[in-house]
């Protein structure tokens, strides 16, 4: 944001702040956002409408009794795809009967602008402003600020109006914009998705849509936009959004409508689980869905197009945990791009790190990385610098994804770890502390077009990140040990508590009788000699199971045990799994990094991934960690000796001024 912008925005929420010393006493923190927020939306069409106000209705007085369809003749005088015919605007409202007029105001918008004060409930606000008559003066404050377009962009207005949502929820101590994102993220994350269409750009008669999935007031289409201008100012751009919220979606509908596109191009709705643009795709997609945010209320829906739609759906590759659903809308994404027989799509996502590791080979999360990379539409992403968002430090990522990769990318993925790359804020907003400079963005747009390695720039190929899980397990070693104490043990069976008091006394009875070692089958053989016992009650071999349960213990000095087919059985307690590189004989990795510690552990070679049919669950993970560490040394000893002597000193002085 240039430093015109910055002033402007300034400006704006603090004028819009100040009206809300007159909203206090009678309304609460909570209440500011939805009165001040529709009244500035209500000013800005007010003043785009003014130059052909008059217009517009002389042509509805005229035209109003002939049955013409006032939707398609009046935006055509208007300018716009939306027109107001009433008499009134926030100038002349009056001061006897204000709500009266105001809602008359309203209701002689086009149906597209009052689904937006719909949204808003701005009615009810309406009347509870009347009852505290403030509701005059708080329009004449709004009335006499200038919002057209040519005074105040649309750029402006989307930065002050997310300004104000921070401030607002700061100051009853909620999550400052929750649903925010840093522009300085923004221009990173659309810059990376557009620049390598730059040439497209130069065309004559490009036309190009973008899209996002979470919306909120179009930040990402408006930095899209703006950059594709940028490059081409004849170029045709096309968004669509979906917003959840939706005082936040009549917002980015007014945007949208004052832009000039269609109000359809933006709708309100769970894209997860009501996506009202199922039959789309767009060329470039941009989104930052919410961090770890729960889809049990999408989860039904979700769970039935995985099953029943497979990957002629959107979440085919397989579902994440409850708890996160970062990446149904990373699979949402990549279902929405343009083919590439028609140009092809390229979208840019920002996560957290939960979806670069989080899940075992097999789960959920695990399948999808598999997928995307298997499938070759991961082309980078990039490690953002922590304290970056207003709501949270913890590190984030930026995902580019692609379906028309160029030929020297194809099989590889490109890692920028920015982790170090950062400018201190002057004033830190949330918890946001730093952000990248123009200059910084432009260096890592650089690096990553030039893909080549760097310091901060590593390249793999997609199957590095890929390992197969593979079960190693050991031989059941060992004997039946009986004696007092494990006899004790006895009562805590589940099936043993079962047997009458009679029964289970002539079991310990007997048990005490034979104390001593005995092989390994001795109790499942007990069970079988004396199924008809009346003496020793009705016997199963769940019960048997129990008794070698509490008397076993492991000798390694035995022989491995065996069962009736003559195949080892394996010790349950030992069970342990490896992750064998991808590619690397599994075999092989044993013989080399097992035998030589565990010399009995021998791999089940039933435990099988469900795709390839080989050995081991093949699972797929990123670990930026690992491949940027770097080894920091510990200070000399003497150094930090020298430290704590220091503080022992201080400490001492301290204690003396206190005895003093």
């Amino acid at each position: 944001m240039d430093s015109n912008n910055k002033q402007q925005v300034a400006s704006l929420s603090s004028f819009i702040w100040s009206i809300a010393d007159d909203l206090w006493g009678d309304f609460k923190h909570t209440d500011f956002a939805r009165i001040i927020i529709p009244m500035l939306l209500l000013r800005r069409l007010e003043c785009v409408l003014e130059p052909t106000k008059e217009a517009v209705i002389d042509l509805y007085e005229k035209e109003k009794s002939s049955g013409m369809d006032m939707d398609l003749l009046l935006p055509t005088i208007a300018g716009f795809q939306f027109y107001n015919t009433s008499k009134y605007d926030l100038s002349n409202l009056g001061s006897t009967h204000t709500a009266a007029n105001l809602e008359e105001y309203i209701s002689h918008f086009s149906s597209n602008v009052r689904t937006v004060f719909e949204e808003f409930g701005f009615s009810n606000t309406i009347d509870e402003l009347h009852k505290a008559k403030l509701l005059y003066r708080i329009i004449g404050r709004f009335a006499a600020i200038d919002l057209h377009p040519d005074a105040v962009s649309n750029r402006v207005l989307s930065n002050a109006y997310e300004e104000l949502i921070r401030k607002f929820a700061a100051s009853i101590n909620e999550k400052a914009g929750e649903f925010m994102t840093p522009k300085d993220v923004v221009h990173l994350a659309t810059k990376l998705v557009l620049s390598p269409d730059e040439e497209v750009f130069t065309e004559s008669g490009v036309i190009r849509s973008i899209y996002d999935p979470t919306c909120g007031v179009l930040g990402f289409i408006t930095d899209a936009m703006d950059l594709i201008h940028e490059y081409n100012a004849s170029a045709k751009i096309v968004p669509f959004g979906q917003e959840l919220d939706p005082k936040t979606h009549a917002m980015a509908l007014t945007l949208m409508l004052i832009q000039g596109f269609d109000a359809k191009n933006v709708q309100q709705g769970s894209t997860l689980s009501d996506d009202k643009f199922y039959d789309r795709k767009f060329h470039y997609g941009l989104a930052n869905p919410p961090f770890g945010i729960k889809w049990e209320k999408d989860k039904n829906a979700v769970e039935k197009e995985h099953k029943n739609q497979g990957y002629a759906g959107r979440f085919g590759p397989g579902l994440p945990r409850v708890s996160d659903g970062s990446m149904l809308f990373l699979m949402h994404l990549v279902s929405k791009m343009e083919s590439p027989e028609n140009g092809g799509g390229r979208i840019g996502i920002v996560l957290s790190g939960s979806p670069l590791f989080t899940g075992d080979a097999g789960s959920g999360e695990s399948e999808i990385r598999r997928w995307l990379l298997e499938s070759d539409l991961v082309e980078t992403i990039v490690a953002l610098p922590t304290d970056m968002f207003f709501n949270t430090g913890i590190g984030t990522y930026i995902w580019i994804l692609s379906n028309k990769k160029t030929a020297h990318r194809k099989g590889y993925v490109q890692l920028i770890n920015l982790a170090d790359t950062w400018t201190s804020m002057r004033k830190s907003e949330g918890t946001k502390r730093r952000y990248l400079t123009e200059e910084q963005i432009d260096d890592v747009a650089r690096e990553y077009e030039s893909f080549r390695e760097t310091e901060r720039t590593k390249i793999f190929k997609s199957t590095d990140f890929a390992f197969r899980k593979v079960a190693v397990k050991r031989p059941l070693k060992g004997k039946l040990v009986v004696n007092k104490d494990k006899i004790k043990l006895l009562r805590e069976g589940r099936n043993f508590q079962k047997l009458s008091s009679e029964e289970q006394l002539a079991w310990f009875n007997f048990f005490d009788d034979n104390q001593g070692e005995h092989d390994y089958y001795w109790a499942h053989l007990l069970m079988s000699e004396h199924k008809n016992s009346f003496f020793y009650g009705k016997t199963s071999k769940a019960l048997g199971a129990e008794f070698t349960n509490v008397f076993f213990e492991r000798d390694e000095t035995l022989d491995p045990i065996l069962d009736s087919k003559g195949e080892v059985i394996p010790d349950t307690s030992l069970n342990d799994n490896e992750s064998v590189p991808y590619g690397m004989s599994v075999h092989e990795y044993v013989n080399k990094e097992v035998l030589p510690h565990v010399p009995d552990a021998f791999i089940d070679h039933s435990v099988r991934d469900h795709k390839d049919g080989d050995i081991g669950i093949v699972g797929y993970e990123i670990n930026f960690n690992r491949y940027f560490y770097k080894y920091v040394p510990p200070r000399p000893l003497a150094e930090i000796d020298a430290d704590l002597k220091a503080c022992e000193a201080r400490i001492h002085a301290l204690l003396q001024e206190v005895a003093e």
